[in-house]
């Protein structure tokens, strides 16, 4: 068996140049160096092109063309992965110098489909509890930073459903664990991948909305639509400050 993976990472751009050097450069400064860095952009008209060209000798491939919003780009990014783990890196957050290394010693040592490590998103979150998936977002600890996933079973689930707008990630994760069943674990907490930027996507949809995505999903998942209206009314209950 190899002992190093090849781990291939994507990163989404859309008028990114605020942050989007310090993201690379959490990558440069990586101590474990296989893996290839993917970049997809979303026609930027701000410097971000810039930034990418200039550090396009540590980028196997990017695209900048307009696109239908981040999971468009995140399945565009996965067809260019060659890499035998797929992790994904938003263009205004940072690895910590460990992080690929932690990920390549969980997959050589475990019989994984995935992995969440531990991040650093307002307060330090770690863990990962798979019975809380049917109920709560609350069952790991993020997707970017925190997520990877073998490009084998990647393959198996297929890509990130469009058809949600903010939240195509908890449809996937619903996918692997509970209609694929798939096999994953949490790293240790002292186990930090990195740093989650606020501000992105999930800080500027309306709560409501939000909660009805989510709903949605379980639904089409197959979840029992009882169950799914009574947990929807018991969040809108605990957070009805936040709805609008």
């Amino acid at each position: 068996m190899k002992n190093k993976l090849k781990i291939s990472i994507i990163t989404v751009t859309k008028n990114s140049e605020k942050f989007l050097q310090e993201t690379i450069d959490s990558l440069s400064r990586q101590t474990y160096q296989n893996f290839e860095h993917i970049v997809v952009d979303g026609a930027s008209t701000d410097h971000t092109l810039d930034i990418i060209k200039k550090n396009s000798y540590q980028i196997k491939k990017w695209i900048s063309e307009p696109d239908d919003g981040l999971y468009y780009a995140i399945n565009k990014g996965i067809k260019f992965c060659s890499g035998d783990v797929i992790g994904i890196l938003n263009s205004d957050d940072i690895y910590f110098p460990d992080a690929l290394k932690i990920v390549n010693k969980y997959f050589l040592e475990n019989q994984i489909d995935f992995l969440f490590g531990s991040v650093f998103k307002h307060k330090l979150m770690h863990g990962f509890y798979p019975k809380k998936i049917k109920w709560t977002f609350g069952f790991y600890t993020t997707h970017s930073i925190g997520f990877f996933i073998k490009k084998s079973s990647q393959d198996k689930i297929g890509f990130y459903n469009t058809k949600y707008k903010w939240s195509a990630d908890y449809d996937i994760f619903y996918r692997m664990i509970v209609k694929n069943k798939m096999k994953g674990m949490a790293t240790k907490k002292n186990e930090v991948f990195g740093t989650f930027r606020p501000g992105g996507i999930s800080s500027k949809i309306k709560y409501i909305d939000f909660l009805k995505e989510n709903n949605q999903i379980r639904i089409d998942n197959g979840q029992n639509k009882i169950i799914v209206f009574g947990i929807f009314i018991l969040r809108v209950l605990r957070n009805f400050k936040r709805l609008f």
